[in-house]
């Protein structure tokens, strides 16, 4: 992995991780919301902390360059990360329905 390539990685992690903290020192989010975030910061500093260890990994699963697996790292952490929020909105979704209907039965009796 290329040196330019490192150095963007840490600058990036590092900006996003100090991002997200700020956001939650001014309860602008949640915590339980941001570990996927934090751990991913901190994975992508590990990744281009150890080097070695990415450019063997690559080699072991067939990649043809480093920097690929670091993409599809990436790829795959947006995908965990958009499945997570799809999850929740499909619960807040059942909760805006079952209010719905709560506040219909509610105004039903209101009107006998």
């Amino acid at each position: 992995m290329s040196v330019t390539l490192r150095i963007i990685l840490i600058v990036c992690s590092l900006i996003s991780f100090i991002l997200v903290v700020r956001k939650i020192k001014q309860t602008k989010l949640k915590v339980t919301d941001c570990i996927i975030w934090i751990l991913g910061s901190i994975l992508l500093i590990f990744m281009s902390i150890f080097s070695n260890v990415v450019v063997w990994i690559s080699e072991k699963l067939g990649f043809a360059a480093p920097v690929n697996f670091v993409f599809f790292m990436m790829i795959v952490f947006l995908l965990v990360e958009a499945f997570h929020h799809n999850m929740k909105i499909s619960l807040l979704n059942e909760k805006i329905k079952n209010l719905n209907h709560y506040i219909a039965l509610k105004e039903k009796e209101e009107k006998k």
